[in-house]
């Protein structure tokens, strides 16, 4: 996959735009869930930080995409659209989102989370 082609998990924010505008960004960290359960049960970690932010109607999203760690011989790619703004309160918004990583080694993990709030120490 790649970004020309991805086209999201469908979380509800519409078509992406790369050059999108948006002066901020969010952290992520998560799990994916546990594959192969009956022959070699595991999970992967992953973090990373969003792209800037994509007008969706009255809302917008963020793309992301990274690496889990290994685990044995193998990592997996995320990719996904977040879905929109969830407002936290103080003016503050976090993002969910939810997919499977690439499929590597003949199989794939769920995973979904919440971004952390965006520019916690500032304004944009």
């Amino acid at each position: 996959m790649n970004w020309n082609s991805f086209n999201g998990c469908g979380n509800g924010c519409g078509p992406s735009d790369l050059n999108g505008g948006g002066c901020h960004t969010h952290e992520y960290c998560g799990s994916t869930r546990i594959a192969e359960a009956q022959t070699d049960p595991h999970n992967h970690r992953f973090c990373g930080v969003t792209g800037p932010a994509i007008p969706a109607g009255n809302t917008h999203c963020h793309r992301l995409t990274g690496l889990t760690d290994f685990f044995e011989d193998h990592c997996h790619r995320t990719m996904d659209t977040t879905g929109p703004a969830i407002p936290v309160g103080n003016g503050r918004h976090v993002h969910f989102s939810r997919c499977a990583t690439s499929v590597d080694d003949g199989h794939r993990h769920n995973y979904m989370f919440a971004t952390q709030i965006e520019n916690p120490i500032g304004n944009c």
